[in-house]
């Protein structure tokens, strides 16, 4: 049965793929299988006799790879390899190796990966190389490397095969080198200062009343659900309660939301904690923090990111209130009442709930007016109670708190608090966030987190909180446009998976076998299609001939705020200039299965406004119902269609 299985798999196989298998096979029946390899021993890296060639030349070295390119010329070959470190180039000979050695690399393919022994030299042409007096193969690639992801590089299939893209793509690789530095640095920076770090659970026994949704999962032993963590931060304050002055954790957060260019469900974050300080205390660190890292990251101060200059030693502070009126015109201490606040909002168009106070409104003109203009480093302090139920109020304004978010390229990157230490107004706020959340998800099982309160009725010292996310500040100080280049496996849906066969079905374990699936196209029943009727009044074609229809690539895509239908694409419509187009199909759609690809929209549409935000196009898309349900597909074209193409 097994080699019946067998013999089906191979048929299946690219003519490439199959080819590879029959020399793995013709090897393992000589007694040569490359799996069965267990150590090679090195002794040089790649870079390291590239940049210290006077060192190395005409010397052994132990080396090892992946073959990257070969050029076989009778009795003689050029084959670069790449190692961890870099790409460098071997010549092999006969005459060195002998005919049956020689004769053997010969047939090893592309992405192989081998071990070679040889002298340093420099060809004629003054390239460092090594001349092969040994070679190993001690890996054999089952998979040719993908040539087309040299050049225009599929952002998909990069992200789900992230092992093939940091392969052929080495800046790819320098971005995850750079993460880790900056990991490193961060560390280095928060130990000097004398913090401890430390570790909390990720999972957790109740869910808190937060309004991030979490993961949820259920202990068998115990026999109860439990909900990977949203933050860090009140286990992290029961340490400060507990006797620990200065506290930090880097720490995976586990969010259960939407998806787009810069939110992923599980991301990292630093939380810290500081006793006998306050949200100054903070801004401090984030000032100071943040110039040290593009200092030692990108060797200066100023960085550029997305076409923008950042400085990062430049820092403007503006409270909520001072940000509002001079982006908007409209003045909080000019509201003399709740209602005269919503009224405003609604002069300046923006919606807001119809009990609103002063302080929902005044958050609302920021999310409208202020965020996408704080391209610049700046803090944002003095936020209203009402969306801050974790900071201290400000004692001689009790509306506010003390607590401010810092922005840089328009994105929020971190939130810090003086953190609230009264457990009584504490546990009124925790009650009243799980009342909110109650009226907005009635099943939630959200609830107070008494134990948090009764650490507080210990008594916290006064204390400065900060957390920030590790995946956006890695965007910023690498130039990348989406979390997920900066992720090495990102969170993506999962696409043509073949459905479980029901248990009776189910081949047994015995006889299992690797299987090479090929993608599956969505299959539609086309008896329960129903199509919109068409249109029976004709458009004179003169009309019709003015709309332009154009190709246009995503750069990037999110959903929009407090919006449950729209998604705010950002497009390259070949004129040099990002358009920004909005269009209503969440239900249909996550914004990262969007980002890459190639689109087609009317570009002369006059301009709309929705949520606040100015929609200039429309997104052509594909309209049909199943048993009285809509279905959705957006028009994808071929890649190879330049952006800003015009359709006819």
């Amino acid at each position: 049965m097994a080699d019946n299985i067998t013999e089906e798999i191979v048929v299946d196989l690219s003519d490439e793929m199959r080819v590879r298998r029959e020399k793995l096979a013709k090897l393992v029946a000589e007694g040569k299988d490359p799996f069965e390899i267990t150590k090679y021993d090195l002794d040089a890296t790649a870079k390291d006799i590239l940049d210290n060639y006077e060192a190395y030349e005409g010397k052994q070295v132990s080396i090892a790879g992946r073959i990257m390119s070969k050029r076989v010329m009778g009795k003689a070959s050029f084959v670069h390899i790449l190692d961890a470190t870099a790409k460098i180039q071997l010549y092999v000979q006969i005459n060195t190796l002998g005919e049956e050695v020689y004769s053997a690399f010969k047939t090893w393919d592309i992405g192989d990966i081998i071990g070679v022994k040889g002298e340093v030299f420099k060809t004629r042409s003054g390239e460092t190389s090594i001349k092969a007096e040994a070679v190993k193969l001690l890996s054999k690639s089952l998979r040719p490397l993908p040539e087309k992801w040299h050049g225009l590089k599929d952002t998909d299939m990069r992200y789900r095969q992230r092992y093939v893209d940091l392969i052929v793509n080495p800046e790819v690789k320098d971005t995850f080198v750079k993460r880790s530095l900056i990991l490193k640095e961060i560390r280095s920076y928060l130990d000097s200062k004398g913090f401890l770090e430390v570790d909390t659970p990720i999972l957790t026994p109740f869910e808190i009343g937060a309004s991030a949704r979490p993961f949820v999962t259920h202990h068998n032993t115990l026999d109860m659900d439990m909900y990977l963590r949203i933050e860090t931060e009140l286990y992290l304050k029961r340490l400060i309660v507990g006797g620990f002055d200065k506290v930090y954790e880097v720490g995976r957060i586990f969010r259960n939301e939407g998806m787009d260019t810069k939110h992923n469900p599980e991301f990292t974050s630093i939380e810290l904690y500081q006793a006998y300080t306050d949200y100054k205390g903070m801004m401090d660190i984030v000032i100071e923090m943040n110039t040290m890292l593009a200092e030692k990251i990108c060797g200066s101060r100023k960085i550029m990111y997305q076409g923008n200059e950042i400085d990062m030693g430049n820092w403007e502070k503006l409270t909520m209130v001072e940000a509002v009126k001079k982006y908007s015109g409209a003045d909080y201490y000019a509201w003399e009442s709740d209602e005269a606040a919503r009224a405003v909002a609604k002069e300046l168009k923006v919606d807001v709930p119809e009990n609103a106070t002063k302080g929902t409104v005044l958050v609302e003109l920021f999310d409208a007016y202020v965020e996408d203009k704080l391209i610049q480093p700046t803090i944002i302090y003095d936020y209203p109670v009402e969306n801050s139920p974790l900071a201290k109020r400000k004692p001689d304004e009790p509306a506010f708190t003390e607590r401010f978010e810092y922005f840089i390229n328009c994105t929020e990157f971190g939130n810090a608090f003086s953190e609230l230490n009264d457990p009584i107004d504490q546990k009124e706020r925790f009650e009243k966030q799980v009342a909110a959340k109650r009226l907005e998800e009635p099943n939630t099982t959200a609830q107070v987190d008494e134990d948090y309160v009764t650490a507080l009725e210990y008594g916290l010292a006064p204390t400065g909180g900060l957390g920030f996310g590790i995946d956006r500040l890695v965007m910023l100080l690498t130039d990348s446009a989406s979390i997920r280049d900066v992720l090495l496996f990102p969170t993506m849906k999962q696409i043509d998976a073949p459905q479980a066969k029901p248990a009776a079905e189910a081949a047994p374990v015995a006889e299992a076998a690797p299987v090479v699936e090929e993608p599956v196209a969505e299959v539609i029943d086309f008896s329960k299609v129903e199509i919109e009727p068409l249109f029976s009044d004709f458009v004179d074609f003169e009309t019709f001939s003015k709309s332009d229809f154009r190709a246009v690539k995503v750069k990037a895509c999110e959903a929009v705020k407090k919006s449950k239908k729209l998604l705010q694409f950002t497009l390259d419509d070949g004129t040099g200039t990002d358009r920004t187009i909005l269009s209503g199909i969440h239900a249909f759609y996550e914004p990262e299965e969007l980002v890459g690809k190639t689109l087609i929209a009317i570009t002369n549409l006059p301009p709309r406004t929705m949520m606040g935000i100015e929609s200039n196009g429309m997104i052509i898309s594909a309209v049909h119902s199943e048993e009285g349900e809509e279905k959705l597909h957006v028009l994808m074209v071929d890649d190879h269609i330049p952006a800003g193409a015009k359709l006819y």
